[in-house]
């Protein structure tokens, strides 16, 4: 009887100890995510800062997003009226110096973005991370003193996504991922990104710096920085059209 009543304590016991773990779905952490790195409508500048061997670039550019579209103009002097404008599923770029817009399709779109470890298609990926991608919650882990779960997406059947799998850190106190690896459907990893700053602007958090390695290439990376955030901005009609553009 003694060992019954033990038997049936230490199931009670491992009971209590497992259902914090289980309390919460993959569904729920990712949703939780998504409200705080969606974006509905933002201005945005930002820097990008890319590291090719010994070589360094800075970046900067003021982005407009509203929905699915999104407008970037880059300010700084090498690039200055360079554009990207991107409506649903289709990117043009317009060239100052050429005066003319091509349209990134095909294998461009995979291609570094200005010399980036950001791609173009990184660019075209605007939708919530639920709507892309299956997640399963496989685990919690310490990264950066902070505790994370860890989530696995696979891609949903006929959805275009960059990457078909990724595995994700997201910080259970705050719901932000911490860490993303990215990979191909045969298994290889393409890129990591690492968060290395965030804030808590308004009522969310959000990712302010952030570094991406595209793992196919040798001693490259890209910081991204976000100089300042507004969101829900009130945004000019016609901001989105190729006329836009010149």
């Amino acid at each position: 009887m003694k060992n019954i009543i033990l038997l049936f304590f230490c199931f009670f016991t491992v009971v209590v100890i497992i259902t914090p773990v289980s309390a919460i779905t993959a569904e729920e952490i990712i949703n939780q995510r998504d409200k705080n790195e969606y974006l509905e409508a933002a201005r945005v500048e930002s820097e990008m800062l890319i590291v090719n061997g010994n070589r360094k670039m800075s970046k900067t550019m003021e982005s407009f997003i509203e929905g699915n579209n999104a407008l970037s103009h880059f300010t700084n002097p090498r690039d200055r009226g360079t554009k990207f404008l991107k409506r649903g599923d289709d990117l043009w770029m317009f060239f100052p110096d050429a005066e003319d817009i091509v349209k990134i399709s095909g294998h461009m779109l995979n291609q570094g973005m200005m010399g980036s470890d950001f791609s173009y298609q990184d660019m075209m990926e605007s939708d919530k991370l639920t709507d892309l991608y299956n997640f399963e919650l496989i685990g919690e882990e310490e990264l950066h003193g902070r505790q994370c779960y860890v989530l696995e997406g696979i891609a949903k059947e006929n959805k275009e996504v960059s990457y078909y799998r990724r595995r994700s850190w997201i910080d259970k106190e705050r719901f932000i991922g911490l860490k993303e690896e990215l990979y191909a459907q045969s298994g290889r990893l393409l890129k990591i990104m690492n968060v290395n700053r965030v804030e808590q602007i308004d009522d969310r958090w959000y990712p302010i710096e952030s570094v991406m390695e595209n793992k196919l290439r040798k001693n490259t990376s890209t910081d991204f920085i976000i100089k300042s955030i507004e969101f829900n901005p009130g945004i000019p009609a016609g901001t989105f059209s190729l006329e836009n553009m010149q």
